[in-house]
């Protein structure tokens, strides 16, 4: 066992893949005939071109879903911010909770681990890749150029993923690091953040130029030029954001994290505005591919009209609201299909535009399955807080705090009739709390005496459902078949649920799902807000073309407002667009509102350095312990899981596995994770 350990110990993790002191009995041995069985093949998949590509498809295998953000998640996710929580328990898997809950140490990274190992083991996987390919004597050109292409934006990928939820990782190139060495020839310290970003930006300009536009509808998924093009404009708005990129927030929480081997600052602690330049250039490039727009469906008999009375002078407000879509304004669409569509499954998966780069995800399918009454066979518990509740504007985009006298928010009463819109129904009886609201809220929220359709289900009484979370109600905590299958905020995240959608009983089916990890909606978000926090010109380059930018107030507004137009509410005004703190506190709150429950906000909260403020706001939801009368009271949730939730600065990184950190003596753990 000694002797394979010093041998194969390496193939699996390169003394980061697999925690080498497992290597002791027969079981972790299997771990180790695996390496016998592909080093075995190796000759013979690189004589073939064709065994070459199943060779790169499947390390792209192993990446994991990236739908799956509940439960066995590869990140903490939205169950570990303030966009989601739930009672379920965590020894079911659901890392999020974990995380700030604090079951997650260095020592015990459950699931998260695997993310550091599985990502070493892709990165070697396609280093051996462009060592050995050329050894297939019928490998043509175009061959080569679409290996090459692939391969390099997984190896990218691979590094994306470490860097966002690692932090900065370490670099090792083209190098495939030898078998059967000594351990201190193992020994590597990280990179820094900004070594990593220009490293990972770079491969994927490299891959970007091998990729193609666009792909058959049967390839769905592969990566083309845009993902990498997305996934730069990603990593530089991270880059640009304040806990990256020096100034109070990166002192703050980076100040003395020094790496031990020489005493680099990990992260920057010298502000570079440039670097906003960089980020709106990398979103225009992807905006002026001219193949990606926001999904839309136009408008027909069920659509209700635009609400009147909105504000449509040029200072105080949006001018373009009541022109039609394609002339810049709102009108002409179905507000609710074009936000719904796209998570349902109703939009066709392989050809919806706003997809700059997605993947079909039974994991995400799958999990609907956690928002799914219990009366219908669901677990009734991925809850949503109060917080984005409150968030959600009015149907003609006020605040609920401002709500105007022809679409009043209240707090008090319940709706007497049945109202119909673009195929929703909102019945009778509902509190008017959930009365008025802009689109996303009802394509997003399940509330209590909410209508769920579930009309794939021909067995009576399993479809049409009212579904109530009061204490006393159909599926409250009195009705509950597990003591943890209820919504501890009286809220469940409805978003991926098509109106067909049902588990149980006769005929019960499921719309596929795709993840999107880059939409365009995202893409117009990251352009408005890398423009906004520019200050004076800046010229960059970006491959092998040059952009010039500045603060263009013009451009932001028609990034921005398109989002608002296509939800149906109004964009940003003149007045709001002078205020560069302004337009920031409205670009945070469209992009929880927007993203919701598809990991930006996670990641979102710590770039802009708000991490500590918006995670110590009390959680608050409806009082489930309460029959309906009393339910509709803003209360902090009855378990013991909302005061047990930590908020620690360490948590802005995952923790690199114990094992790693102390056979490696110059790889440095993260801050906070050292104990």
């Amino acid at each position: 066992m000694k002797k394979i350990f010093y041998r194969f110990g390496i193939y699996l993790s390169i003394a980061f893949l697999l925690p080498l002191m497992l290597i002791t009995g027969c079981k972790d041995f299997l771990s180790v005939d695996k390496y016998f069985s592909d080093e075995l093949k190796l000759d013979t998949v690189f004589r073939q071109t064709r065994y070459i590509r199943a060779y790169m498809w499947a390390t792209a295998s192993y990446f994991t879903d990236e739908g799956s953000l509940h439960q066995n998640s590869y990140t903490p996710g939205p169950l570990a911010t303030d966009e989601a929580f739930t009672a379920y328990g965590t020894e079911h898997g659901y890392n999020g909770m974990r995380y700030v809950l604090g079951e997650i140490t260095a020592n015990d990274t459950y699931s998260l681990g695997s993310l550091w190992y599985n990502s070493y083991y892709i990165i070697r996987k396609c280093n051996t890749i462009f060592a050995r390919m050329d050894e297939a004597e019928d490998m043509t050109t175009e061959d080569r150029v679409e290996i090459v292409g692939i391969t390099r934006f997984i190896r990218a990928y691979a590094y994306y993923n470490l860097l966002l939820n690692f932090g900065p990782p370490i670099l090792l190139g083209d190098e495939i690091v030898n078998s059967n060495e000594a351990l201190p020839y193992y020994d590597r310290s990280r990179c820094t953040y900004d070594e990593a970003v220009e490293y990972i930006c770079k491969e994927l300009e490299d891959a970007s130029i091998l990729l193609p536009v666009t792909r058959p509808l049967m390839e769905f998924g592969h990566p083309t030029k845009g993902a990498a093009y997305g996934l730069i404009a990603r990593l530089r708005l991270y880059h640009a954001s304040p806990l990256f990129n020096g100034g109070s927030v990166a002192r703050i929480y980076f100040g003395r994290w020094t790496r031990s081997t020489d005493g680099a600052q990990y992260i920057s602690q010298t502000y570079d505005e440039k670097r906003w330049a960089l980020a709106a250039a990398a979103a225009k490039r992807v905006i002026d591919m001219g193949i990606y727009r926001l999904y839309t469906t136009p408008s027909d008999k069920e659509t209700p009209e635009l609400p009147n009375g909105v504000d449509v002078s040029a200072e105080t407000g949006d001018p373009d609201y009541y022109y039609a879509w394609e002339n810049g304004g709102a009108d002409g669409l179905d507000h609710f299909k074009s936000y719904s569509e796209i998570f349902t499954g109703e939009a066709i998966i392989p050809t919806n535009p706003e997809y700059v780069w997605a993947k079909r995800s039974g994991t995400l399918t799958a999990n609907t399955q956690m928002s799914f009454p219990n009366t219908a066979g669901g677990w009734n518990g991925m809850a949503i807080p109060q917080k984005i509740i409150d968030n959600y504007a009015m149907v003609d985009g006020r605040s609920i705090n401002n709500s105007s006298d022809k679409y009043p928010y209240l707090e008090e009463n319940f709706t007497t009739s049945i109202k119909t819109f673009s195929g929703y129904r909102l019945l009778d009886n509902v509190f008017n709390m959930y009365v008025n609201r802009e689109m996303r809220f009802y394509a997003s929220v399940g509330f209590s005496e909410c209508f769920w359709p579930m009309s794939s289900c021909t067995s009576a009484g399993y479809y049409n459902q009212r579904i109530n979370y009061h204490y006393d109600g159909n599926n409250g905590r009195l009705s509950s078949t597990d003591p943890l299958n209820y919504p501890p905020t009286g809220y469940v995240v409805k978003k991926f649920i098509h109106p067909t959608d049902a588990w149980t009983m006769d005929n019960a089916r499921r719309m596929d799902k795709a993840y999107a990890m880059i939409r365009y909606a995202d893409i117009l978000l990251m352009y408005a807000e890398a423009l906004n926090n520019l200050t004076g010109q800046h010229t960059v380059l970006l491959g092998e073309k040059e952009y010039t930018l500045e603060r263009n107030t013009e451009e932001i507004r028609l990034a921005f407002n398109q989002v608002r137009h296509r939800a149906g509410i109004p964009g940003l005004s003149q007045s709001q667009l002078r205020e560069r703190e302004e337009v920031q506190r409205q670009i945070i709150k469209e992009r929880m509102i927007e993203l919701l429950y598809e990991n930006h906000r996670y990641f979102d909260v710590r770039r802009w350095g708000i991490y500590e403020e918006v995670e110590n706001e009390p959680m608050m939801g409806m009082n489930l312990d309460a029959n309906k009368d009393g339910f509709y009271r803003r209360v902090i949730p009855n378990t013991s899981r909302v005061g047990s939730r930590i908020v620690n600065r360490k948590l802005v990184f995952t923790p690199i596995p114990l094992g790693e950190v102390r056979r490696l003596p110059s790889l440095d753990q993260n801050p906070g994770w050292e104990d």
